[in-house]
């Protein structure tokens, strides 16, 4: 979930690859910067490691 989805839960939801792990494409507007994180069963948030940059709580995605 984020800003680019008014952080509204089921509206991008991950699925399951063939490698097992869960993936999901979101097509963002270029040169500009949105804030996600992700939230897993029992409301349980965590952040993207691999996320370039972190504002608060928040991954952040540069486009």
């Amino acid at each position: 979930m984020g800003d680019f989805n008014h952080w509204q839960p089921g509206v991008h939801t991950l699925r399951t690859r063939k490698d097992g792990k869960r993936a999901v494409t979101v097509a963002l507007a270029s040169k500009s910067t949105h804030s996600f994180r992700y939230l897993a069963a029992g409301d349980y948030w965590f952040n993207d490691e691999s996320a370039g940059d972190q504002e608060g709580p928040n991954s952040r995605q540069h486009t």
